[in-house]
């Protein structure tokens, strides 16, 4: 079941919630109480917040709200701070999706480095995904001084070709030209070998930093980007991941 299909039934059954769970006070409380609701999901944290009574809570890689007693839940909103107009939410998500950058292997990644390459940046790539064609044909040829390294994550399910192509492109005499040659003008390497692709070794990582979909990009501060966002938007995170670091 996905997140907006248990929280769909959560509302539904609010009244119910309200009176198994009158009696929640405090965050480790309330977060027995919506694993024992809920126990096909884990709660990564339960944070009450300045708002209303409102508590954060962190599962499934989204934030969802609720009150102390558990009587509805809140999916999809935006905590919005009226007077600063900073979008709470947003900004809570950014850094509870983070990653220890330092512990990627980098070693299982496609890695072009372009101008002084001072500045890092991580992408998951499907070779067969639309969107991550342009992310590399759009917005990343607009960069310079920065080292990308991309894993290549096959979606099988969307791309069943996928896989076959990512081995042609790693197992290619020189696989920084394959990938080039590939994402920006369409062309597979017209001779490759046989070597160890580290496709499911990449897989077990995407699902360990919750990566489920392609392009998906990293800094150096540890933060993430989904999809083909916009080079200047990408720029910017970058400049501000080198001054953290």
């Amino acid at each position: 079941m996905k997140l907006k299909q248990w929280v769909l039934a959560a509302l539904i059954t609010a009244t119910t919630l309200s009176v198994s769970y009158s009696c929640v006070a405090d965050e480790a409380s309330l977060k027995k109480a919506i694993e024992a609701a809920y126990p096909k999901f884990q709660v990564q944290s339960v944070v009450k917040t300045p708002y209303a009574g409102l508590y954060e809570v962190f599962m499934g890689g989204q934030i969802i709200y609720t009150d102390e007693k558990l009587t509805f839940l809140i999916a999809e909103g935006r905590l919005v701070d009226p007077k600063t107009k900073k979008d709470i939410t947003g900004e809570r998500l950014e850094e509870l999706t983070k990653i220890d950058f330092n512990s990627l292997p980098l070693d299982q990644a496609i890695k072009v480095v372009k101008g002084n390459g001072s500045r890092k940046l991580v992408v998951f790539s499907d070779v067969d995904c639309p969107f991550c064609k342009r992310l590399e044909q759009n917005e990343l040829t607009n960069i310079n001084d920065v080292t990308i390294y991309t894993f290549l994550y096959p979606i099988e399910q969307l791309h069943p070709d996928a896989v076959n192509k990512s081995k042609s492109i790693w197992c290619a005499p020189n696989r920084v030209k394959a990938w080039q040659d590939w994402i920006l003008n369409n062309q597979l390497p017209t001779s490759t070998g046989k070597c160890d692709v580290p496709l499911e070794r990449v897989g077990e990582l995407a699902k360990k930093y919750g990566v489920s979909s392609t392009p998906t990009m990293f800094f150096a501060d540890g933060k993430r980007m989904l999809g083909a966002q916009p080079y200047k938007e990408i720029e910017r995170y970058l400049q501000t991941a080198s001054v953290k670091k």
